[in-house]
């Protein structure tokens, strides 16, 4: 089987930066970058909350050493040498992921969404008008209420008015909203509704769940077909530019 990172497809992630230009989506696409401190966490949380029966398989706790020492030289190489493919986390770092798994907990609606159903399933598709294939890999697909629904894990800074709605803009989940929906219907042929269920990184790790109405996911699809028709033209051409070579500037 194919790890979903090597599936020749268009994912979510990159289609986002046709929002730039063409050229930041190749530059991004061919020059993978490093994952951040914050993204490496982010992944630990997702993996904690959701598939805590493999979480051990991906991760292993750094030790506490004083690398500047002989010692504790020795038994870093140690724990690097047995990781074996693992990503290493601080016990700082999973004492917090736990904290928060247990605040997910004390949340009804998001520990219904998040810990029942199939999770990080991958899913695949050809796009019906450009030809071009896609693919994406839901946190969850559950059922709640009676529907089934896609659920999108997010850690963030704040989950007060407002605030998440603004990551919403800058990092693009409208999109995502729109092209995973659209993707499992084309995949399964079966109506989902879509919902985040985002956390706070900081203490209380207050849990917020937000259920997205049929304009905004509509409105997702609406960019999806915009960005994936983007991704074709210039797949075909050949051709990546970057930002409009004009601007005019004066007062409106």
């Amino acid at each position: 089987m194919i790890p979903y990172d090597q599936i020749p497809a268009a994912r979510r992630s990159d289609l986002w930066e046709l929002m730039k230009s063409p050229a930041h989506y190749l530059y991004k696409v061919t020059h993978p970058s490093e994952p951040t401190p914050a993204l490496t966490f982010g992944t630990a949380a997702h993996k904690y909350i959701l598939e805590p029966e493999s979480f051990w398989d991906d991760y292993a706790v750094a030790p506490t050493v004083d690398r500047r020492t002989k010692a504790g030289k020795e038994a870093w190489a140690a724990f690097l040498e047995e990781l074996d493919g693992k990503t290493a986390i601080t016990q700082a770092d999973l004492d917090v992921i736990r904290e928060m798994d247990a605040a997910v907990d004390q949340n009804p609606t998001a520990k219904t969404l998040l810990k029942t159903g199939a999770h990080e399933v991958p899913i695949t598709w050809t796009d019906a008008e450009t030809g071009e294939p896609c693919k994406c890999r839901p946190d969850c697909l559950t059922r709640y209420d009676g529907r089934k629904y896609i659920v999108d894990y997010k850690t963030t800074t704040s989950c007060a008015p407002g605030a998440f709605e603004r990551s919403c803009r800058i990092y693009g989940y409208k999109l995502q909203a729109g092209m995973y929906t659209a993707g499992i219907f084309a995949d399964t042929f079966e109506d989902h509704g879509f919902t985040f269920v985002a956390q706070e990184k900081t203490p209380p790790y207050a849990v917020r769940v937000y259920f997205c109405d049929d304009g905004f996911v509509e409105e997702g699809i609406d960019l999806f077909r915009e960005l994936i028709g983007i991704y074709h033209r210039c797949k075909v051409s050949g051709e990546w530019p970057g930002y409009e070579d004009k601007e005019i500037f004066g007062d409106e």
